[in-house]
């Protein structure tokens, strides 16, 4: 292989594990589970500190219960370094996540800047997550509340939701739950 195709196939590499990470949020955001199982190697591991530590799939199947508290989610990923190793490779990924928490005694917003440890590999030419660990550098909570989706600036806005009635899934044909 040339010095050019080993770049190439570089680049290649860096973006399916780049797109590995933005579906990782959809996933999250729209809470399609059958998307996130799709994200992580079968012998995955996860570690999101006190909500769970342990195998991927098993992280996977305890979510609709994690995530019903959850009315709003939404991750943003900034700065990402990949190392590649071959067919391995890792990641520190950057991350801005909002949350909106529903609660007994009213709802609170809890805004997180963190990073994602990740380690990827390729199998069957398809790079998926071997692990990730998550940790939170910082936290700003708002108790009450200060979503306002009924203001006067955003009336008649799309609204997002994490279920099947996203307005995604309306005007993207391409978008479908539970597929890559």
């Amino acid at each position: 292989m040339s010095d050019l195709d080993r770049k190439i196939q570089e680049i290649l590499d860096k973006e399916s594990i780049r797109d590995l990470v933005h579906l990782y949020c959809r996933a999250a955001d729209r809470h399609d589970h059958q998307l996130m199982r799709e994200l992580y190697h079968e012998d995955a591991y996860d570690d999101h500190g006190s909500f769970f530590k342990g195998k991927a799939m098993e992280f996977i199947d305890m979510l609709p219960e994690i995530q019903k508290s959850m009315d709003i989610l939404h991750h943003n990923v900034t700065t990402h370094n990949i190392k590649l190793m071959g067919e391995k490779a890792e990641g520190e990924t950057y991350i801005i996540a909002f949350h909106q928490v529903l609660s007994e005694t009213g709802n609170f917003d809890v805004l997180i800047g963190g990073r994602y440890f990740d380690e990827y590999e390729k199998r069957n030419d398809v790079w998926k997550f071997s692990s990730r660990a998550v940790d939170a550098d910082w936290a700003y909570i708002n108790d009450p509340s200060k979503v306002n989706l009924k203001h006067p600036m955003i009336e008649g806005a799309n609204i997002g939701t994490s279920n099947d009635k996203d307005p995604s899934y309306d005007y993207l044909q391409h978008f479908k739950r539970g597929k890559r």
